[in-house]
């Protein structure tokens, strides 16, 4: 089943891009959007990148679409956390929420989204041994599965993952 991803899409630019300043520009932006669009090619989510838009944006909300991604630019006195976690409440937990912001974190957990860290998701998005922009080549795994260190006084398989972050690894294979 196909999940809707929402996209702090600054967030993810400040991973992506070396500086502030370069993540703010419009090419910055453009290349997120292309390599969205091919991750919306290669896994078939529903994709929606949240901007902000409220220091110079419009004075209502603006949604556009761009190849198959919907761009979402909060409006003159909105910021796009407001617009996300409005967002993570009415989707619940058919979405994903792509955020390290604390407070979107907190809100999209609470209304029962999945939740990834910008880290985690860039990861995903450009995989290892592809360019960042082409959409041919399969996703390969990044080796995220790192087991918890065990004392000597548990119990139990010592190579069993606890119960918590054995869901959490179901819920991100989706992507």
């Amino acid at each position: 089943m196909a999940t809707h991803l929402i996209i702090d899409g600054y967030n993810l630019l400040g991973v992506k891009a070396a500086g502030f300043a370069a993540a703010k520009s419009e090419m910055a932006r453009e290349a997120l959007l292309h390599d969205l669009a091919a991750y919306r090619h290669r896994k078939g989510h529903a994709v929606t990148v949240v901007f902000d838009g409220w220091q110079q944006g419009y004075p209502v909300e603006h949604r556009e679409h761009r190849a198959g991604v919907q761009v979402i630019y909060s409006r003159k006195g909105e910021k796009a956390d407001q617009v996300i976690q409005r967002l993570a409440r009415e989707y619940g937990s058919a979405c994903a929420v792509v955020s390290s912001d604390h407070e979107i974190v907190a809100t999209a957990r609470a209304h029962g989204a999945t939740v990834m860290t910008a880290q985690l998701f860039m990861s995903k998005l450009v995989p290892i041994g592809r360019s960042p922009g082409s959409i041919q080549g399969k996703e390969l795994d990044s080796g995220e599965d790192e087991r918890p260190s065990r004392g000597p006084e548990k119990k139990g398989n010592p190579r069993k993952l606890p119960k918590a972050m054995r869901e959490r690894n179901r819920q991100l294979k989706r992507f």
